[in-house]
């Protein structure tokens, strides 16, 4: 139950911010909004004030902002309607629902860079045969400080500073054992491995494991700010190529894209990790949230900017069949998508369960 709550808490705060973007945008740009609703179904709570009407609806799968004349039946071409505002201001109110989505993901970046979050050191914690640490002498216990002159003192610091290494067959690393400073000249072995996009590449490895030795990591006010962005833009970075590679074939939709089911689960095992994973992927799914919501797609956010780009070059909107074929073509897509990504996430749920029933 406890899961069920913070899976629907974490998707109704993600929804909620998005149409407040929307909502925000359209009434400072002088577009009466006529009503504001979180979920699909049957109201559970309804409430109206002033112009617009409130409602939270009882499946929480998404949400929408109503604006008055905000499609071309509708439309009476009063001031205060959506289609009566010029390309600029209609982009604006679009383009503000993902806008506070990306932003939100920075901030809770932010805010575990700033508040914390635990690490694990650069102790050794295991050797492994046949790998250059244990031929030069390394033991379980020692603490490395440095790699080719750069300071450690975390695993992820040892892990980069391993790739950016000087020389491809060896590095050399200082330990602390014993309150004594040692000098190592480690070997290097390429070892072939799956990122998080499925590329193979070539990871330099000197054959140690982690010790069981965590600590909190922080970092200053401004350094957490830009760790914050430097994260979100390497997450869209990351994501826009792992787009690409499922628009030209390289990856699966099946590896690359989960739904609610999926997300249910996933949610669980955070919450089960403790809040700093919470938090870590509230800031991933709403980053990317609104990478999907920008995708030239029909319904999407990305396909209303689309038809905006397109009225800017022709001069003129699309007339009202035209939008409504766009439109069903695009719930259809929509739903068809949904059907496949959860269809998805079962195979994979129950793959997972089989396979470890098996082990």
């Amino acid at each position: 139950m406890i899961a069920i709550f913070i899976f629907i808490l974490i998707l109704s705060l993600l929804i909620l911010v998005h149409e407040c973007g929307h909502f925000f945008a359209a009434r400072l740009h002088g577009v009466r909004v006529e009503q504001f609703s979180l979920g699909f179904g049957p109201a559970v709570f309804k409430r109206k004030r002033g112009d617009t009407e409130y409602k939270i609806n009882l499946i929480p799968l998404g949400g929408y902002v109503k604006m008055a004349g905000d499609s071309r039946l509708e439309y009476r071409g009063q001031p205060d309607e959506y289609f009566s505002q010029p390309i600029a201001k209609r982009f604006a109110i679009i383009f503000c629902g993902p806008l506070l989505n990306y932003l939100l993901g920075f901030l809770f970046f932010w805010l575990i860079l700033f508040t914390g979050y635990p690490s694990l050191t650069s102790k050794v914690g295991g050797l492994i045969d046949d790998y250059g640490a244990k031929a030069a002498g390394l033991e379980v216990g020692d603490n490395i400080i440095e790699v080719d002159g750069r300071r450690v003192e975390l695993w992820d610091e040892l892990q980069q500073a391993i790739r950016a290494r000087k020389n491809p067959a060896s590095v050399e690393v200082k330990v602390l054992r014993s309150e004594q400073e040692l000098r190592f000249t480690v070997g290097i072995k390429d070892k072939i491995l799956d990122d998080q996009l499925g590329q193979q590449k070539a990871l330099g490895i000197i054959g140690v494991s982690p010790f069981d030795e965590i600590v909190e990591t922080r970092h200053g006010f401004w350094a957490s700010a830009y760790l914050g962005v430097k994260k979100t833009l390497e997450l869209t970075a990351m994501t826009y190529t792992g787009l690409w590679r499922l628009v030209t074939g390289q990856m699966s939709m099946r590896d690359s894209m989960t739904g609610p089911l999926g997300i249910f689960f996933i949610t669980s095992k955070a919450a089960k990790l403790g809040i700093v994973s919470l938090l870590h992927l509230l800031a991933v799914l709403s980053v990317s949230l609104a990478i999907f919501n920008l995708l030239p797609l029909p319904v999407l956010d990305g396909g209303h900017i689309f038809l905006l780009g397109l009225e800017k070059i022709r001069k003129r909107a699309l007339g009202v069949k035209a939008e409504e074929l766009i439109n069903n073509i695009g719930v259809s897509l929509m739903v068809a998508l949904a059907l496949v990504v959860t269809y998805n996430d079962i195979i994979r749920l129950y793959t997972e369960k089989f396979s470890k029933v098996i082990k």
